[in-house]
């Protein structure tokens, strides 16, 4: 970490690995295999980050492994269409049929940034609404957050991001409808597409109130605006059609990455044909990316989506009900929230969160370092890894309620 100090702002590729939010240092990491990493200094931990959402197989999973072996011997990138692109796109839309076209990118900023291109170029309009607290990649446009917590303008949330920009950027606090509404009615004509995560999954895991997505699909509508789902967590996760699937709702476009990858970089946008036929080179909107459709990508994607049975959700479920149990008895958490695979463990201060991550690094478990993120359960944590968490989550509860 010392070398990596001196080469990289804050000694790291990522702001929140830097541990930031919890203080300490954060482990440089050599391996990872199933549901365990382990440490230069050759700590092991059950993992719970998952690499942020994409290994829900776990760690150097054999099928990824092989498929991404096979496609590195035929060469690394092409710059050019390959099969791999079409498969893994067919099993998307056969699971998501919202999605009816979709482009390969290689992250999900690209991804958001480009469907919210694609929407303005489609409506014609300017402005895009946003939620407090959502994260949709580190684009400009989306760096906002609302002033004093209430729906408005944005305000940049980042040097280097302009009010200009910013301006272009409604913001309305999650779950609550009335607040889009007047948003809508207060800038008619003008909102070209509302982006949501929905279920929030960056300022914790936060559910949609009853009826709350419904609403939205509703109102932009209505407002001849594009509802745009940010599934980049949520997708092929909370089930194999994503959260849009699990509530019912159908988006105009959607945002996927992490999973559809298999740990690997990638994005992809899609959704509605007509809208899609707005994207170069079919249309005027121009969006562009050499490793777009990486063979090695597109590989560990297929291998993954295809191995996510109704078994291995089924299996996600109930460990994840049984974790989630035993966190809220263990004492210090104020709460837990959950949906399938992915939750989020709150305290009632970010203190008594950082007390509890190290004490549970200490434990051999490796957790999101900020309240703030999702826990990602895989495929691979079994008993062994439940029995170890939940201890541990004991003692740390026992060390920050001392």
């Amino acid at each position: 970490m010392a070398r990596a100090s001196r080469l990289f702002p804050g000694g790291v590729n990522s702001p929140v690995r830097a541990f930031g939010a919890v203080g300490g240092s954060p482990r440089m990491i050599e391996r990872a295999a199933g549901a365990r990493l382990w440490d230069v200094d050759g700590n092991e931990y059950v993992d719970y980050v998952g690499s942020w959402g994409p290994m829900i197989l776990g760690h150097a999973h054999p099928a990824v492994v092989e498929a991404v072996q096979q496609a590195a011997a035929r060469g690394t990138s092409y710059g050019a269409p390959n099969p791999l692109e079409v498969e893994l796109a067919e099993e998307i839309v056969a699971a998501m049929p919202s999605i009816e076209r979709l482009r390969f990118v290689s992250s999900g900023t690209e991804a958001a940034m480009s469907a919210l291109r694609v929407a303005r170029g489609f409506t014609g309009r300017s402005k895009v609404i946003k939620m407090s607290g959502g994260y949709h990649g580190h684009a400009d446009g989306l760096l906002v957050q609302a002033g004093s917590g209430a729906a408005g303008i944005g305000r940049p949330t980042s040097a280097g991001v302009t009010q200009v920009v910013a301006a272009d950027t409604l913001v309305a606090p999650y779950n609550d409808l009335p607040a889009v509404e007047r948003l809508l009615d207060d800038h008619r004509g003008e909102v070209a597409a509302l982006i949501v995560e929905p279920v929030a999954a960056n300022m914790g895991v936060v559910l949609p109130d009853p009826g709350y997505l419904d609403g939205l699909r509703r109102l932009t509508a209505d407002h001849r605006a594009l509802l745009v789902f940010d599934e980049v967590i949520t997708g092929f996760r909370v089930s194999r059609g994503g959260a849009q699937a699990l509530y019912g709702v159908k988006p105009d476009l959607t945002v996927l990455g992490k999973i559809i990858g298999g740990g690997l970089p990638v994005g992809a946008y899609g959704g509605r044909a007509d809208v899609m036929a707005l994207v170069a080179p079919d249309g005027p909107v121009y969006q562009a990316g050499t490793l777009s459709g990486n063979p090695l990508a597109m590989a560990a994607g297929l291998a993954t989506l295809r191995e996510l049975s109704d078994e291995v959700y089924e299996r996600l479920e109930r460990y994840g009900a049984r974790l989630e149990a035993g966190l809220a008895e263990a004492g210090a958490v104020s709460r837990v929230t959950r949906i399938g695979s992915l939750l989020t463990v709150f305290f009632d201060d970010d203190q008594r969160f950082a007390r509890f991550f190290h004490a549970m690094l200490e434990h051999g478990v490796m957790l999101p370092p900020s309240q703030q993120e999702a826990w990602f359960i895989s495929a691979a944590h079994g008993e062994l890894e439940l029995a170890q968490t939940l201890a541990a989550a004991r003692e740390a509860s026992r060390e920050v309620s001392s």
